[in-house]
C-alpha cells in the first residue's frame, strides 16, 4: 500500500512531514532545493524508469577485459535498506535508490548490463577484494588506509547526521561535547563510528562524561531504540536519517557535519586495487555530470546539495588513524 508524504529538504535541516509510514513502502513528494520550485515524487515502486545513458566506445574499451568479458557489470549495493542510499522497492525484491541509480549511469557508458547484488556492509568489502563483484556502490567514503586495498571513482559528497527523537530534549548536535553523556548508535565499521570514537575520545580527555555507544545490524533496530528511548541519538549517512525522520514522522535531524566529522569527504565507487578499472569509471562518471544525467539522478532523489563538479581516481581520503 502507498502513503504519500510532502516534504521539503534541505541540506541541514530535516525534511518537513506530511503523512507517515514504512521507509519501504511510501510514496514520497520531496522538494529539491536545486529544482525550480515545487515538489517531485518519488518513485519506491519496482518500476523505476530509471534515468539512462548512451555508451561512450572509447570508455568503454578502457574497461579491463577481465571485467567486460561477460558484458555485465557486478555491482556490491547495500542489501540492508537504506532509503534513499539502496533499499527494496514495494515489491520487497527489487532494489533501488540513488546508489543503484548513478550504477545504471555507469554502466550504461560502459556498455554493460547492471548486474544489482545486494549485500551486507561487512561482505561489501571482502567480494570487492575478491573480484566477486567488480564495484561497490554503497555510500561508501573514500579514506587513505581503504585506499592501500581498493581504487577509488569519486561521485558525491559524503555527509552524516544526527537523528534525534522529535519530541525528546535534544535540539542540536554540532560538537563533541554535544554528545557526553549520551547513549548513542553509529554503524560499525563505518566512517562515521570512527568520526564519533574520535568525538568521544577528546569529551574523555577534557574530563565530560563518555558517550555510551550500542551498535545494531539493521536499521529497524537502531529506529526501533530510538522511539522506545533506548538511545538518545543515531549518528549516520545525512541522506538516511534525513529520509528516515520524514517517512517516519517521530525523528528529526538536529545537526550535519562533513564525511570526515572536522574535514569534507567524498563518498566514491569502490573496486579492487590496481585492476586498471578505476580510470573508466571516472571517466564514464565524468560523462554523466557532464551531460547532466547525473543530475538528473540526484535530484531524483532529493541530494542535489551533495552533487561533485568532477569524478576524481583515488582522490585525498580521510587520513589514517
Amino acid at each position: 500500500m502507498h502513503r504519500r508524504l510532502a516534504a521539503a529538504t534541505a541540506f541541514a535541516a530535516l525534511l518537513a512531514l506530511a503523512a507517515c509510514g514504512n521507509p519501504d513502502e511510501i510514496e514520497a513528494t520531496v522538494a529539491d532545493p536545486a529544482a525550480s520550485g515545487g515538489t517531485q515524487k518519488i518513485n519506491t515502486s519496482p518500476d523505476q524508469n530509471r534515468v539512462r545513458a548512451e555508451k561512450v566506445d572509447a570508455i568503454a574499451a578502457k574497461v579491463p577485459e577481465a571485467i567486460r568479458a561477460d558484458g555485465t557489470l557486478a555491482v556490491g549495493v547495500s542489501g540492508e535498506g537504506s532509503p534513499p542510499l539502496a533499499f527494496r522497492a514495494d515489491d520487497d525484491r527489487t532494489i533501488i535508490g540513488v546508489e543503484p541509480d548513478i550504477a545504471q549511469l555507469v554502466a550504461d557508458v560502459l556498455g554493460l548490463e547492471l548486474d544489482l547484488r545486494p549485500t551486507s556492509w561487512e561482505n561489501l568489502f571482502l567480494v570487492i577484494r575478491s573480484g566477486q563483484n567488480e564495484v561497490g556502490f554503497s555510500n561508501i567514503t573514500v579514506t587513505e588506509e581503504r585506499k592501500d586495498i581498493y581504487d577509488f571513482a569519486s561521485y558525491r559528497v559524503d555527509s552524516l547526521g544526527w537523528e534525534v527523537k522529535k519530541d525528546g530534549k535534544i535540539d542540536k548536535i554540532e560538537k563533541p561535547a554535544d554528545i557526553a553523556g549520551l547513549t548513542v548508535s553509529v554503524g560499525s565499521g563505518t566512517n562515521q563510528e570512527q568520526v564519533l570514537l574520535r568525538w568521544d575520545a577528546q569529551n574523555k580527555a577534557a574530563g565530560l562524561a563518555p558517550a555510551k555507544i550500542v551498535y545494531y545490524q539493521r536499521p529497524t533496530e537502531y529506529q526501533l531504540a530510538l522511539r522506545s528511548g533506548q538511545i538518545d541519538a543515531y549518528f549516520g549517512p545525512n541522506p538516511s536519517v534525513v529520509y528516515h525522520a520524514a517517512v517516519s514522522g517521530e525523528t528529526k535531524v538536529v545537526g550535519v557535519v562533513p564525511g570526515g566529522g572536522e574535514v569534507p569527504a567524498q563518498i566514491a565507487a569502490m573496486t579492487k586495487k590496481g585492476n586498471g578499472f578505476a580510470t573508466a569509471l571516472s571517466e564514464a562518471l565524468n560523462t554523466v555530470i557532464q551531460n547532466g544525467r547525473y543530475a538528473e539522478v540526484l535530484a531524483r532523489w532529493g541530494l542535489s546539495t551533495e552533487a561533485i563538479p568532477t569524478s576524481e581516481v583515488n582522490p585525498p581520503g580521510l587520513p589514517r588513524k
